[in-house]
């Protein structure tokens, strides 16, 4: 469930936080700035080289190559999967050749309430994932000849739209990452692991304690890719301890 929309796949950037009004001279100042130091990102410009979506894929693979989340034929949900470089990470980790087409050993499904355009092996469902019509659908998804599939590992990198009211924004951020865990308790093994971005600020130490209380085993990332001066952050859970 996407609550606000990522760059698009060519990478356009989105535009900054509009911190003065509309047409004044230092809110053009900032804006130019921003985009400045988005068109020369390292890591948007190795997402142009690479081919993915959006620079989110080396948050991802950092957070990955650091806890060994994805294994040969894991089932995976990504969570606001649009624009699609989780997924398309996800897809490359799991191709024997770390290809983005051909052979998939595993298999990946991606739900957001935005479109996103199709990925090869990705099966994306567009819709609330709390709606019954859309749980209806996924639950196909993760059908197999032996019956329901639990999944290896969940994946979210849902965000609100920040108002920049702390405390409501603070409720927004808490309330998808609460989607998140228990989406993982009720649709992933017990042995699982899931992944969330949250921010720091008001609500940040009591999403933690959510988080030690439901998994095994906590940790908190921020990777490089993740712009300095952002409070973004993720934590990673390992093994439900209420499955």
């Amino acid at each position: 469930m996407k609550v606000n929309a990522k760059p698009d796949h060519k990478l356009l950037p989105k535009q900054p936080p509009k911190v003065v009004a509309k047409g004044d001279a230092k809110g053009k100042k900032v804006n130019k700035a921003w985009l400045h130091d988005h068109i020369n990102d390292p890591y948007v410009k190795l997402a142009r080289r690479e081919g993915y979506r959006a620079r989110a894929a080396y948050k991802l693979k950092e957070i990955d190559e650091t806890m060994g989340l994805i294994k040969p034929g894991d089932w995976v949900v990504d969570l606001g999967s649009t624009p699609g470089a989780w997924s398309q990470y996800v897809r490359r980790k799991l191709s024997p050749t770390g290809a983005a087409a051909g052979a998939l050993n595993g298999h990946i499904i991606g739900l957001d309430m935005l479109p996103m355009e199709p990925i090869e092996g990705v099966t994306f469902i567009q819709g609330d994932f709390r709606e019954a019509e859309v749980l209806e659908k996924l639950e196909q998804a993760l059908a197999s000849d032996k019956g329901p599939v639990k999944v290896d590992l969940v994946i979210s990198d849902m965000a609100p739209n920040l108002s920049g009211i702390e405390s409501a924004d603070a409720a927004r951020i808490a309330h998808l990452v609460e989607l998140a865990v228990e989406f993982a308790q009720n649709r992933m093994k017990p042995e699982g692991s899931l992944v969330v971005k949250l921010f720091h600020g008001s609500g940040y130490d009591d999403l933690v304690k959510l988080f030690q209380a439901s998994f095994k085993v906590v940790k908190r990332f921020k990777p490089k890719a993740s712009r300095p001066n952002s409070s973004e952050t993720f934590l990673v859970g390992r093994g439900l301890k209420k499955p």
